[in-house]
């Protein structure tokens, strides 16, 4: 893949052309900041030959105000954006100010290799399977889907029916006016919901996280499912291997071709986390560490995690900075956990 298949560049120019912007802010994570310069140049150039297209200023943010996955407003406030065009890894957290635009990246992977081993796996399981993935890879999950399909009609004389679900990537544009509707594949926070019929009766429930959102059939709960996620051993990957701690999961990597039953370090980061949540109810002073400040609905979420904290008789700090650090945090000495 070219880069301008890789970047999108004929869907970027689309967007800031059809919303008549004028100033754009690129936000790259510090992995793909080799790529920025060739992006902004093939930009321009098709920028350029829309005649009817007035000057578009183009501003590269190479180091976000906090982390990578979250759209910087901050930044791009500073110098005025109309919008943000954000490549990589993402959350999809809502913003609170600015129109967001988000390029995924299309990572290679032999999708031949990932659907077999898919399917050689579920052979062996009576589980319904639930496919989940980083969304690098969201532009070749249709091919496997097609191919585990065929491998399924090919095994019709077995037994038992391997039943896959894939979740769906969500909306990669994002308005802020209509952050907190729950319509046109916009983000909602990451949970459980349930969908009803005309009825009222609960159909389905909904979960959503990192950007993937996906139903579940009236009666079925996550921990009904083994979930099979596509990807690197990331952040993303740790979160759904905390947030979905009662789940089987198996992991297959794209660059080394392999699926990967060990979860070992999943598993210490999630007994940490329990320790943490111990401690925290021994802690006399509670810190609360604001990681962003774009995120819409930030505000409510700190006001609700003060009120939980003073009901339980506790005093509590807010913490606002950028890229926290270690060093930055021993300033506080006298907070004992930070959340």
């Amino acid at each position: 893949m070219d880069l301008m298949e890789i970047y999108e560049i004929d869907r970027t120019v689309d967007f800031i052309h059809s919303r008549n912007f004028t100033r754009v802010a690129l936000q790259f994570p510090d992995e793909l900041l080799k790529d920025c310069t060739k992006v902004v140049r093939v930009l321009r150039e098709k920028i350029g030959r829309l005649k009817e297209q007035i000057g578009v200023s183009l501003f590269v943010m190479a180091d976000s105000t906090y982390g990578s996955c979250c759209v910087d407003e901050v930044g791009a406030s500073r110098i005025n954006a109309d919008c943000v065009i954000h490549y990589g890894h993402t959350c999809l957290s809502p913003t609170s100010t600015l129109p967001a635009f988000f390029v995924f990246g299309k990572a290679m992977i032999d999708v031949s290799s990932c659907a077999a081993s898919l399917s050689n796996y579920a052979s062996n399981n009576s589980k319904p399977f639930l496919v989940l993935f980083g969304l690098e890879y969201a532009h070749a999950i249709p091919y496997i889907r097609e191919e585990l399909v065929a491998a399924a009609s090919t095994l019709s004389g077995s037994k038992t029916k391997t039943v896959f679900h894939f979740a769906e990537v969500m909306c990669p544009l994002i308005n802020p006016p209509d952050c907190h509707k729950e319509s046109g594949g916009l983000p909602r926070s990451v949970g459980d919901g349930e969908v009803s019929d005309e009825l009222g009766v609960a159909a389905c429930s909904r979960h959503t996280i990192g950007g993937l959102s996906w139903e579940l059939p009236s009666g079925q709960k996550m921990e009904d499912y083994l979930l099979l996620w596509i990807g690197s051993d990331n952040s993303a990957f740790a979160n759904v291997v905390l947030t979905f701690n009662g789940c089987e999961i198996v992991r297959y990597d794209a660059n080394g071709n392999f699926l990967g039953t060990d979860l070992s370090q999943q598993r210490r980061i999630l007994k940490r986390r329990y320790y943490l949540v111990e401690k925290a109810k021994d802690a006399n002073i509670v810190g609360i560490l604001v990681g962003t400040l774009g995120v819409a609905g930030y505000l409510n979420m700190i006001h609700q995690m003060k009120d939980l904290i003073t009901g339980a008789g506790k005093k509590v700090y807010t913490l606002v900075m950028g890229r926290p650090n270690p060093a930055k945090l021993a300033n506080f000495p006298e907070v004992n956990p930070i959340i």
